[in-house]
């Protein structure tokens, strides 16, 4: 199956521009400093590991860039799969299959799989070399083909699966646009201020005040001291959850659009 370069240039645009996104990221959050990771998809390590699949990726896509050998990448995907499972099975323990299905750790566990299986089932170049030299050569000669191309096609259909869902929480504002730290569902920002007006509204009413400003002020408590900022600036868009689902989505398709072609 041949693919026309230009489409191959634009995923490995798409790759690159992944790559410096995660890796701004972790200049931003500075998690040598900072220490813990930020909780949810946020992570530094799925920054790490978004860096190093659009690097690898990029490299698969165009003959033009140059990374590491094959043999390297399958060590390095091969600790992320390694990796993402500890952590899946670690979710499950918690939330059971909710950990498969809708947890954060369970797409980048299968995208770690994925790179890993088409490092490793790539027919080997003609000539030799080292790494990567293009999926396909100049002049849009026949491409490299994967061994195994059902597990490809399987492969596919789970990546467009999870992207699909990522993309539905997207944009059902489910991964808000926000800084890192601040909770992913904000519902309930609204709801503690409906609770503060129904404490106010009850301590006027009851006339005595105290009492129910007592039984109130538990229950909603101060604001976060994040959320009262004026509103999400350059770094804060770049920490946010939102952006790292973002750029989840465009690797997924990515990754399935190279196992189609190469199958």
């Amino acid at each position: 199956m041949t693919t026309p370069a230009w489409i191959l240039d634009i995923f490995a645009a798409l790759m690159l521009v992944v790559a410096a996104v995660s890796a701004a990221r972790l200049v931003a959050a500075r998690p040598w400093v900072h220490g813990a990771a930020v909780a949810g998809p946020a992570g530094p390590d799925v920054d790490v590991a978004h860096l190093l699949m659009a690097i690898a990726m990029a490299g698969m896509l165009t003959a033009s860039l140059t990374t590491l050998p094959n043999t390297a990448w399958d060590v390095i995907f091969a600790l992320m799969t390694a990796w993402f499972a500890w952590r899946v099975w670690r979710d499950s323990r918690a939330n059971g299959v909710r950990a498969l299905a809708g947890g954060h750790c369970a797409p980048h566990l299968v995208h770690s799989a994925a790179m890993l299986y088409m490092f490793t089932a790539l027919a080997a170049p003609v000539g030799g070399g080292s790494g990567m030299a293009g999926m396909g050569a100049s002049g849009g000669s026949a491409m490299q083909t994967l061994a195994y191309p059902t597990l490809a096609f399987i492969f596919a259909l789970i990546l467009v699966g999870y992207s699909a869902w990522d993309l539905d929480q997207l944009s059902g504002r489910r991964y808000v646009l926000t800084g890192a730290g601040i909770p992913l569902v904000q519902a309930h920002v609204p709801a503690m201020a409906g609770a503060e007006s129904a404490g106010i509204a009850l301590t006027g009413a009851a006339g005595t005040g105290d009492a129910a400003t007592a039984s109130a002020e538990p229950a909603v408590g101060p604001l976060p001291a994040r959320s009262r900022g004026s509103g999400p600036g350059v770094r804060a868009l770049l920490l946010s959850p939102g952006t790292t689902v973002g750029c989840r989505i465009v690797m997924g398709i990515t990754m399935a659009f190279m196992l189609v072609i190469m199958i």
